[in-house]
């Protein structure tokens, strides 16, 4: 029996110009993974407009609904249309595609997100009038009049109802609302004077508050401490050590956790190039390396580390996430991540980390026993005579003694 192959036909196949919203939800396969990804997009969007507070809200693991609100320079009514629009914005003209100074700079994650759901923007730009817009399974409706104070409100219903599929492949509710509370603390720690307040509006009444970060003030390593006290907790800012390094154009800054503070998996390594969170290998690696003899195979360090360096020496468009970025010279980044930490692990000398030192003193502290306590009597008269008598000398030993 021949077999014929599905993928060629006696017809002559014919191209054809995909439509937009086809176009739309294509790229938001991409650009949307999951609840997660739309809000690291919507959060991004609102650093980039200047906010200076977010609120994050979600409902059902961010599945049935997102809303993100900011204080921004907001949206003006006559761009909104045009914001739903692929490869619109507002962070570059095009000419320079490494010359990257925003999160964002595609266009991309409004017109996907409204392709796969329902989707309202509400933004009013200080002495202008509020305006709002939407936008579901890729068709959008008019600009109407909408009351606001300030800044921008993007309200996010039934993800991926247009692509039904999408849905099986989401995590329980559970899963994808840890998802979205690690984007936002990431975001945070990138952000440390920048308020962030997170909520689960799930079900009836107001919602519970998930996570909280007011803005830091001070210069940027006090602001960092305190913004990394809050995120990853008190423990982590006693015992990490402050990274200062400079190497070819790039600046190493932040903080590395004393090797008595290792964790057992990678759960507490936190990496941004340019402020933007990312998950290198390269990075990986290097943060590896650098307590390399100072930590056994199963166990991992803490850190929380941040690279600046002259957008033109990183691509952060090698990754449809933008989770991943491409150095003109990895060595030289990979050098300065090891290099800088043995220097402040050797500064730090045999410091243990709190945890350690608390739970040895515990153990050294010695038991706490019951004394007894033992009475001196005064003896009496018998009990001194008997000694007497026991302590003399035998008869007749004084004269042995004098002859």
């Amino acid at each position: 029996m021949a077999y014929q192959n599905p993928n060629i036909s006696e017809a002559l196949p014919v191209i054809r110009q995909l439509d937009e919203a086809a176009i739309n939800r294509i790229a938001a396969g991409e650009v949307v993974e999951r609840p997660a990804s739309a809000v690291k997009e919507l959060v991004e969007n609102a650093i980039d407009a200047g906010a200076r507070q977010v609120t994050i809200e979600y409902a059902d693991g961010g599945k049935t609904l997102i809303r993100v609100t900011d204080d921004g320079c907001g949206i003006a009514s006559s761009d909104l249309m045009l914001a739903l629009s692929r490869h619109a914005t507002s962070k570059i003209d095009g000419s320079d595609l490494l010359n990257i100074h925003t999160f964002g700079f595609r266009g991309e994650a409004l017109p996907s997100l409204g392709a796969v759901g329902r989707l309202t923007i509400s933004s009013r730009v200080a002495g202008q009038d509020g305006a709002e817009v939407s936008i579901n399974g890729g068709q959008a409706g008019p600009v109407r009049p909408a009351a606001l104070n300030g800044g921008t409100v993007v309200t996010l219903r039934n993800l991926f109802f247009a692509t039904p599929a999408r849905l099986k492949f989401l995590r329980t509710d559970r899963a994808e609302a840890q998802a979205i509370a690690d984007i936002i603390k990431r975001l945070a720690m990138a952000e440390p004077f920048v308020r962030f307040i997170l909520r689960d509006v799930s079900g009836d009444g107001p919602g519970r508050e998930v996570f909280r970060a007011d803005a830091e003030q001070g210069d940027m390593f006090a602001a960092l401490q305190g913004r990394l006290a809050q995120v990853l907790g008190r423990e982590f800012a006693e015992n990490a050590l402050a990274v200062d390094a400079e190497r070819d154009g790039l600046h190493l800054t932040g903080f590395a956790a004393l090797p008595t503070y290792s964790r057992g998996s990678a759960v507490m390594q936190y990496l941004f190039v340019n402020g933007r969170p990312v998950r290198d290998k390269l990075l990986v690696g290097a943060l590896r390396g650098a307590y390399f003899d100072l930590l056994s195979r199963d166990r991992h360090p803490a850190a929380a580390l941040f690279i600046d360096c002259d957008p033109t020496l990183v691509d952060v468009n090698v990754h449809p996430a933008k989770s991943e970025v491409r150095f003109r010279d990895p060595g030289i980044a990979r050098g300065l991540i090891v290099s800088g930490l043995r220097h402040a692990l050797a500064d730090a000398g045999h410091r243990a980390s709190t945890t350690v030192a608390n739970a040895t003193l515990g153990a050294m502290r010695p038991e706490q026993l019951t004394a007894r306590v033992y009475q001196m009597d005064r003896p009496s008269v018998v009990a001194r005579g008997t000694a007497y008598q026991a302590q003399a000398p035998e008869p007749g030993f004084a004269e042995t003694a004098g002859m």
